[in-house]
């Protein structure tokens, strides 16, 4: 708990100052607040924490005076302009961003290139959100970057949110560190988002859905419109196929910014196919031609056949950028892209049971992880653990998930305000389904419940939410280690 207690200031006035374990704050000569930087990295994420994140909040108000870019760019001056000094790709849209910048990142990388990505949300770790050739920053050199833009912070707006932060110290991180490219992802919308301050050598529009409906609107049309706000004058944005009513905004948006758009299928000529191979197993490949090359029958490193388009579409930037990059060569972006890999996407995270993790939050994505499970993973019934936001499409997500769970473990992430009371989530889907279901205080009672009811060639899904796949990993980090401990 706060304490309070009298200080002398400067003046030798009396000035109440209230401490926490870690942090320290007072008010200046003038009656001003005045902040302590933090010193270690958990201070650091303390201070993050009490900062304004619409991530996690019921209710945003989003508008220009809520979401102001021209406070970024005001931080940004005071760190030396950082986003001046790096050359970017944008990546914006509903489901797919984190495959895409994952495709993206390793096809550069593995042409010897240097390459940072700031994506969001991270699953345990902040600093997972910052990295540069698929390494995540160090907690000392995060807490240090953040001494820094929190500093200037203060003195700059003090009502930078958590996520500008985060972007300003991602910007700062890879000017500082002089890298080659950085690709940034879109956090919310696109248009007011903070990433929106850069001007990329690129811009990737990934499927565009009903998703965020409270806040970027109830329409296709109007999401549309806030994804397009990423498209510059002069700066060719590649997209993957999208419904025909986000097409034609996104088309007339390009027409008025003065961009070239190309859409796959559209513009770019595309096909994939379902195959399996004795090396690869099952695996989706695709075909792309282009202008100026083709890429023929390449094998997407991701499961999943929804994954065919954003391979495609990291390929046609890729495929732009080569103009510029001779440093780019296709025997090496191909061995790049087969090392792709995402964590919190189809990933197995435990063996005895078999334990899979996805953060599928929203119903598209939903579909495609239950389409995906039963095309590359055999199992004899899935045992699905869900939990989701409560600003979501949940019904419709609650039908998708029956789609390949056998048994259905509602939950919930912990220090989540916006995630839906389980009790609610089962009697949604009763009513719906008409199928018994139960529930969970946390992640810890549901995987034991899951595990006692899993025989040998069973699965164990965990789904629905980023913040519950996260707290997964988490509980099976410490299991592991508590074993170890037992076992030595």
């Amino acid at each position: 708990m706060p304490t309070t207690r009298k200080t002398k200031t400067k003046d030798g006035s009396k000035a109440a100052k209230t401490t926490k374990k870690g942090t320290r704050s007072g008010t200046s000569g003038t009656g001003e607040a005045r902040t302590v930087i933090p010193r270690t990295y958990s201070t650091v994420v303390r201070h993050l924490l009490e900062r304004t994140n619409y991530e996690r909040v019921r209710v945003v108000n989003y508008d220009e005076k809520t979401f102001k870019l021209d406070r970024m760019r005001k931080l940004l001056k005071r760190l030396g302009d950082p986003h001046l000094q790096v050359r970017t790709i944008h990546v914006a849209g509903t489901v797919g961003k984190g495959s895409t910048v994952s495709m993206l990142s390793s096809m550069i990388e593995g042409c010897g290139f240097t390459v940072g990505t700031f994506t969001s949300p991270h699953l345990v770790e902040v600093t997972e959100r910052i990295c540069i050739n698929g390494e995540p920053i160090e907690q000392a050199a995060f807490t240090k970057l953040m001494r820094e833009v929190i500093r200037e912070a203060e003195k700059s707006d003090k009502n930078i949110t958590y996520f500008e932060l985060l972007t300003a110290a991602a910007l700062k991180h890879f000017a500082d560190e002089a890298i080659d490219l950085a690709i940034m992802e879109v956090g919310l919308g696109g248009r007011l988002d903070s990433t929106n301050v850069i001007t990329p050598e690129v811009t990737v529009l990934t499927r565009i859905e009903l998703d965020h409906v409270r806040i970027l609107g109830s329409s296709l049309e109007a999401i549309a419109a806030e994804k397009a706000g990423i498209m510059k004058p002069g700066v060719p944005c590649f997209s993957v196929p999208q419904h025909p009513a986000a097409a034609a905004v996104l088309r007339k948006k390009a027409e008025e910014v003065g961009c070239e758009l190309k859409i796959i299928s559209d513009d770019i000529e595309f096909s994939s196919r379902f195959c399996v191979a004795d090396d690869l197993g099952p695996h989706t490949r695709i075909c792309l031609i282009t202008d100026s090359n083709q890429y023929m029958h390449l094998p997407v490193p991701l499961p999943g056949e929804h994954q065919a388009v954003n391979c495609a579409v990291s390929l046609s930037a890729i495929n732009h950028l080569k103009e510029s990059e001779p440093g780019l060569v296709d025997t090496n972006l191909y061995r790049g892209l087969s090392r792709t890999s995402i964590p919190g996407r189809m990933e197995m995270v435990w063996q005895q049971p078999r334990i899979i993790v996805d953060g599928a939050h929203n119903p598209v994505a939903l579909t495609a992880l239950m389409r995906g499970m039963g095309s590359h993973i055999p199992y004899d019934s899935m045992i699905c653990i869900f939990g989701c936001c409560e600003d979501k499409d949940v019904d419709t997500m609650l039908d998708n998930l029956a789609m390949g769970g056998d048994k259905i473990i509602f939950t919930a992430a912990e220090n989540q305000a916006r995630a839906i009371d389980p009790q609610e989530l089962k009697q949604r889907y009763m009513a719906k389904r008409g199928k018994v279901c139960q529930t969970a205080r946390n992640i810890g009672q549901a995987l034991e419940i899951a595990a006692s009811a899993a025989s040998r060639d069973d699965l164990i899904c965990v789904t629905g939410s980023f913040y519950l796949v996260g707290d997964t990993k988490v509980h099976l980090a410490k299991l592991k280690a508590q074993r170890g401990k037992a076992g030595s």
